[in-house]
């Protein structure tokens, strides 16, 4: 078995001759996609800024803009003779030792150099008796700089900048900045097409009927579909495929010809009717198989290539709920957003932090493992972590309850209580 790391890097080299060789970026289909609309697709244009923000000078605050030439020392009058407000300007004249009153964002004159602050002025004394429609004077109660409290053009952008890069995965900060500059719509690569079948005699779709004992409800496609829902991606369902070759075989060929990734749970362990390992040597060959973790060792990572003119990359999962939860995580959605095209800066990382545990945890070295347990913080506002007692992948009951996974080194023994662990929190508490 390989470690963990190793199928990782496996995967990351797999995915890097995908996007180069076999399914290129640079002839990746594009879409128009509006701006609301954009939230983690993969930006495929490099985005410069129509203009400079800010597009002239603004004031900084609250104040009086002063003309150029006056004097700014501490107790200096200004004959304030109109106002600048915030999508309202200024358009008269001013000349040494006079201003115009002027609001924060507002546009400084161009007769005008430096903003003084009104509690730097004696405003709070005379508002009262302020009549705007009439010069009035104000009084420096402390020395100002030429430019003081003013935000120049441009100075936070300069028009023809470069704001994001291609491989941008787009969060809601791009599209608050893109949204300033007045764009509307990105160029964004299409979705990848992403199918996703279970197998197992024994499954029933929810909402059916369970018809005998030896029937379950197939929860991994419903946990796949949530897990990968915050993908730029297209799904595809290929329902509940039975414990038959020749129909593992069919449903495997259909969905080959329709994606760009087939993601399977079960049928990938050595059991007398787990097939879809022998279907994907048929139709394509096997990368790697089994992996020394815990839980979720028979995982499969290939590909289907037989009379295709691009592969399909595989991702086949383990049949227990928390395997399926884990290799997702760990593999297939790091994989999904590197296939999307976003760069390395933009894919995922797993947020990790030392906790101290509160009971004890029993673990044999070999395999890399993912206890479910429950993050907290003491009183002190530092990490603590407590396990399940029982960590059998099969129970669903703890996995929702968990809040986070404690990853135990493959070599590492027990762990006992007080002692420290690295936690990784489910990334849909954090998003």
């Amino acid at each position: 078995m390989i470690t963990m790391e190793e199928l990782q890097a496996a995967i990351k080299l797999r995915i890097n001759d995908y996007n180069d060789v076999d399914f290129p970026l640079h002839k990746r289909a594009v879409n128009i996609c509006d701006l609301l609309d954009s939230r983690n697709h993969i930006l495929a244009q490099d985005i410069a800024s129509p203009f400079d923000v800010p597009r002239q000078n603004l004031s900084a605050m609250d104040g009086y803009a002063i003309a150029k030439g006056s004097e700014l020392s501490e107790g200096k009058t200004i004959e304030i003779i109109g106002e600048s407000q915030a999508g309202s300007a200024y358009a008269g004249e001013t000349k040494a030792g006079q201003g115009v009153r002027i609001f924060t964002g507002a546009v400084i004159p161009d007769c005008c150099d430096t903003v003084i602050m009104q509690e730097n002025t004696n405003f709070a004394d005379i508002k009262a008796t302020i009549d705007k429609t009439q010069p009035y004077s104000i009084t420096l109660t402390q020395t100002a700089e030429t430019n003081d409290n003013i935000r120049a053009q441009g100075e936070e952008v300069e028009s023809g900048e470069a704001m994001l890069k291609i491989g941008k995965r787009i969060n809601p900060a791009d599209i608050s900045l893109l949204a300033n500059l007045g764009i509307s719509e990105v160029r964004v690569f299409a979705p990848l097409v992403v199918g996703v079948l279970a197998t197992g005699d024994e499954l029933v779709a929810i909402g059916d009927e369970l018809e005998h004992l030896a029937q379950i409800y197939n929860s991994n496609t419903p946990t796949l579909k949530s897990l990968l829902s915050d993908l730029p991606i297209i799904i595809r369902d290929y329902g509940i495929i039975p414990d038959d070759l020749d129909k593992t075989t069919a449903a495997v060929n259909e969905a080959m010809q329709d994606c760009d990734v087939l993601i399977s749970t079960a049928g990938v362990s050595v059991g007398d009717y787990d097939f879809l390992t022998t279907v994907i040597e048929t139709l394509g060959q096997i990368n790697r198989y089994k992996v020394a973790m815990k839980p979720g060792k028979p995982f499969v990572f290939g590909e289907l290539n037989k009379n295709l003119d691009k592969p399909v990359l595989y991702f086949g999962l383990p049949g227990n709920p928390l395997s399926t939860v884990v290799g997702a995580l760990q593999f297939v959605i790091p994989a999904l957003w590197q296939m999307s095209g976003a760069s390395v800066s933009e894919q995922p990382m797993p947020l990790t932090i030392n906790a101290k545990l509160t009971n004890d945890i029993k673990k044999f070295p070999g395999r890399k493992d993912f206890q479910r347990g429950v993050l907290s913080q003491d009183e002190a506002g530092h990490y603590q972590v407590e396990c399940f007692l029982s960590q059998q992948s099969h129970r669903i009951k703890q996995l929702s309850r968990a809040n986070c996974f404690i990853v135990l080194d493959k070599d590492s023994g027990n762990v006992v209580s007080g002692g420290e662990v690295t936690v990784q929190p489910f990334p849909w508490l954090h998003r």
